[in-house]
């Protein structure tokens, strides 16, 4: 149930929808088998055994993008296609074509294809309807926005953009170090990669380690950029915040898991509550992160 990573988006003031339309849309675009000659799939899955696309809670929802992936590498396929080639070829007594071997190549394909084991995954998103809200469960921009384009063809136009700050993480991130101190409820970590601006990408990487010394100050004073930083917010969630903005090892500390465990009737009582818990300090995470970057940059 708790998010480990989020690609944060903004809803636009003034937006507003009907859960039982959006439920209904993610209905219809539901996850279906991969067929026998597909590659991939991907549809939306019940986030809950509710039954429900979108689970609700309030003003806080949930939704889940399913995928299923047929494991065929490449190199297994080449090699079947080869030995078939080398058998053709004594055959006929002279090498295959190129024509020849795209359709052995086509041929192993078809035929392993529908035996392939089939890998499957879930990306789920949290959505705060009430203060515009929205995050994937994902480390990478590219499941992000694979789930957004599956997202905006279910809801046309759905209007979620990437968070956008007056502040870039980068320069606040390097301003924190230098000072020493982070606006607000944040505390500085002892996790922090930096890596030069110039050609060679130089990497600098700290792992549980003191970020007070003086050689961290003369790393950016030299001209390398933060790219990494762990923080840990109102000693409740600790993160690693990215340059891209990117929100990475989520921890809920023990403070917050410990209110989790309290005794409950059932495992579906306990996903309500701790669906409450973490939308609940998430939206609050975000809202003090967003003001230590200097506020929300205005959609043009």
């Amino acid at each position: 149930m708790w998010f480990k990573n989020l690609v944060v988006y903004r809803l636009p003031e003034g937006w507003s929808a009907d859960a039982d339309d959006l439920d209904r849309k993610l209905a219809h675009e539901a996850m279906q088998p991969c067929g026998g000659f597909q590659m991939e799939s991907r549809g939306w899955v019940c986030p809950h055994e509710d039954g429900l696309f979108l689970h609700r809670q309030n003003q806080q929802w949930l939704m889940a993008l399913g995928e299923e992936q047929k494991l065929l590498p490449g190199s297994v396929v080449r090699q079947e296609a080869q030995d078939r080639a080398d058998e053709m070829a004594r055959q006929q007594a002279h090498p295959v074509s190129r024509k020849q071997m795209r359709d052995l190549k086509a041929q192993v394909l078809n035929e392993l294809l529908p035996r392939a084991l089939v890998r499957r995954r879930m990306t789920r998103a949290w959505i705060d309807s009430a203060s515009r809200w929205m995050a994937i469960d994902t480390a990478g921009e590219a499941k992000a926005e694979q789930f957004m384009e599956v997202l905006r063809r279910t809801d046309e136009g759905f209007p979620a953009r990437r968070l956008d700050t007056e502040r870039s993480p980068a320069s606040a991130m390097s301003q924190w170090l230098i000072q020493g101190e982070v606006p607000g409820a944040f505390t500085i970590d002892q996790d922090l990669e930096l890596r030069a601006a110039d050609g060679s990408k130089a990497t600098v990487r700290y792992v549980r380690h003191s970020l007070e010394g003086k050689e961290i100050r003369d790393h950016i004073n030299g001209g390398k950029t933060v790219v990494r930083l762990g923080l840990t917010w109102n000693d409740r969630i600790s993160f690693v915040l990215t340059e891209q903005l990117q929100i990475k090892r989520v921890t809920f500390l023990d403070i917050l898991k410990r209110e989790s465990d309290a005794e409950v009737e059932d495992d579906d009582q306990q996903f309500e509550i701790d669906f409450a818990l973490m939308s609940g300090e998430l939206a609050l995470l975000l809202a003090d992160l967003t003001k230590a970057l200097g506020g929300e940059k205005p959609r043009t």
